[in-house]
């Protein structure tokens, strides 16, 4: 089952909105179309004026409802968990909305047609299949709906092979809405629709993972898990599903998502990090330095990637901010940590320093300017000297994180950005002054920027299609190994035979369904026009697709003087 459609949560209400969105995107762009069209054909000068100012309307209608959506693609704050402990928001994805499809006429005529069977007679698995379709467009934000989502795409395989053969299209178009644009597509090719399910796993994933409650140890577990698996999900369809006709699963699009999640994977590893750090352990500190360096990396590389010329135009602006945000925070950060290293931590014992020497050489890209590392890591002075030019450099940060920050008017409604990158700010000031001697007389020097490090590296975790068990809904059809889309055969044959002397004079091989492996010549059964190659499908009467050969051979066997009526198809 899938979501009352119609429940009020925040989240349905933003999915309502979208597909709302959606059609009105879908109307205008079908207006617009046929403007230009005019445009083109009519001479008419008066009637080209019209159309020109109506284009005019129906354009600046479409970029309003971009707007629109683009302001709900940043509804961040909605996917969020309501804890109180306050974390930095994760972006997570809206699904992709598809309209509703009407299988029961093309499944039925191709039942008739290909299978030579009553196509009314399955009336009951095409509505079937059509409410699980149904259900999926509205999944719960947990693991049953990623269930739902994954057994209607295993079902899509049992679709695919059924009643898609290569050479003739089914006649149906799949229509999907682009996530970000909200521009409708269609295609009638049924990767199509595979590739959509996979997107809306992918951002079910995204969903699961923003709602969790990261100041807790299983918390953070489980959002890193949900946005492996995101990017897993983001993975798979750009290798596997190429050509698709929306901008949110090109592979530009996909490639930004899957780095997306990946530093959002990064960013919950610090914040398990500094759950689990001894509070005045100078290793530990420079780790979480180092960690800090590194979620600022990852998030520079997806800045990159979203300002990319293809890329930036259908990229929510407050995305790409709110990712510029992070990658300056978490750079004010790591020089924060660094300081508190420096500053906060008790200086090293004679048995401590080789270790602590060993994890400072690695821990700049640079090495600071001063004296020798010994003398810098044993003398309070030195120390406090390089931590405030560490201080120096992330009040440089947060300040610069606040002032594009404040660029953004989306972002700038979101309270709870707003105050992390400000407590973050106001602890650097604070343990600024705190170092801060009047008597300082020497220039702060520049300090050398952290080499990143992390304990835990992203994995992209692939999607498990297995894990979720579905029955070919259509196994009344008969095993698919012969009763598939890409088979033809002849039309079912009935042929009656009598026993003889030896038999029906045929031998038979294999289960589901058993074949006629040799026809002996001059015997009933060559007489009746049975041929080798042939495959068994009833027996007088009893659908035998399904069958066993010795189930087969018990229902020849078990025939009186009237003989056996069987029915037999050729490939």
């Amino acid at each position: 089952q899938g979501c009352d459609p119609f429940a009020q949560t925040q989240r349905s209400k933003l999915q309502h909105r979208r597909a709302r969105i959606n059609q009105q995107i879908n109307k205008e762009m079908r207006m617009r179309a046929g403007a230009e069209n005019l445009f083109r054909a009519t001479s008419n000068h008066k009637v080209k004026e019209t159309v020109a100012l109506e284009l005019s309307y129906v354009n600046s209608n479409l970029q309003l409802l971009k707007e629109e959506l683009e302001e709900l693609n940043s509804s961040v704050d909605v996917y969020q968990n309501d804890s109180e402990s306050i974390s930095v928001p994760m972006i997570p994805l809206g699904l992709k909305e598809t309209k509703e499809l009407d299988l029961l006429v093309p499944l039925k005529d191709l039942i008739s047609e290909h299978y030579g069977e009553e196509g009314i007679l399955f009336e009951k698995e095409i509505k079937e299949f059509m409410e699980l379709r149904q259900a999926m467009r509205t999944p719960s934000r947990n693991e049953a709906g990623l269930e739902l989502l994954m057994e209607y795409y295993n079902q899509l395989y049992f679709l695919d092979s059924r009643f898609f053969p290569p050479t003739k299209s089914l006649g149906v178009f799949f229509h999907w809405y682009d996530s970000l644009t909200g521009v409708p597509s269609h295609q009638r090719a049924l990767a199509f629709e595979k590739g959509s399910v996979l997107f809306n796993i992918g951002a079910l994933h995204t969903q699961i993972g923003a709602r969790q409650d990261r100041a807790s140890l299983p918390g953070l577990n489980q959002a890193i898990d949900a946005f492996q698996k995101a990017a897993g999900a983001f993975n798979y369809l750009k290798e596997n599903f190429s050509n698709a006709p929306s901008l949110d699963m090109s592979a530009a699009s996909l490639n930004m998502l899957v780095r997306l999640m990946v530093a959002q994977v990064q960013e919950c590893v610090f914040e398990k990090m500094t759950l689990l750090c001894a509070q005045h352990d100078f290793l530990a500190r420079l780790q979480l330095a180092q960690e800090a360096a590194r979620v600022e990396d990852v998030y520079s590389l997806v800045h990159q990637t979203m300002t990319q010329a293809h890329v930036k135009d259908y990229v929510p602006f407050s995305w790409t901010t709110m990712v510029h945000v992070k990658s300056e925070h978490f750079k004010a950060l790591s020089h924060y940590f660094a300081a508190i290293a420096l500053c906060d931590c008790p200086v090293a014992s004679d048995a401590e320093l080789p270790e602590h020497e060993k994890a400072f050489i690695q821990f700049h890209v640079t090495m600071p300017e001063g004296p020798s590392l010994r003398i810098l890591l044993q003398d309070p002075e030195e120390r406090r000297k390089l931590g405030k030019a560490h201080l120096k450099k992330a009040i440089m940060k947060h300040e610069e994180a606040m002032r594009i920050h404040g660029l953004c008017k989306i972002l700038r409604k979101m309270d709870i950005l707003q105050e992390v990158l400000s407590f973050a700010h106001k602890r650097s000031l604070s343990k600024y002054s705190e170092i801060d001697h009047e008597e300082d007389f020497f220039e702060t020097g520049d300090a050398p920027d952290i080499h990143p490090k992390t304990h835990q590296k992203p994995e992209i975790k692939s999607p498990n299609f297995s894990q979720v068990k579905v029955t070919d809904l259509f196994h009344r059809l008969g095993p698919l190994s012969v009763f598939s889309a890409k088979n033809k055969w002849y039309p079912a044959r009935r042929v009656h035979l009598m026993r003889g002397e030896n038999g029906f004079g045929f031998t038979l091989r294999g289960d589901s369904p058993v074949l006629i492996a040799g026809v002996i010549p001059g015997g009933c059964a060559a007489e009746a026009g049975l041929k080798e190659g042939d495959y068994i499908i009833s027996v007088n009467g009893k659908d035998c697709k399904w069958s066993k050969h010795a189930e087969v051979v018990q229902l020849l066997k078990s025939t009186g003087e009237e003989g056996v009526e069987i029915r037999v198809i050729t490939l």
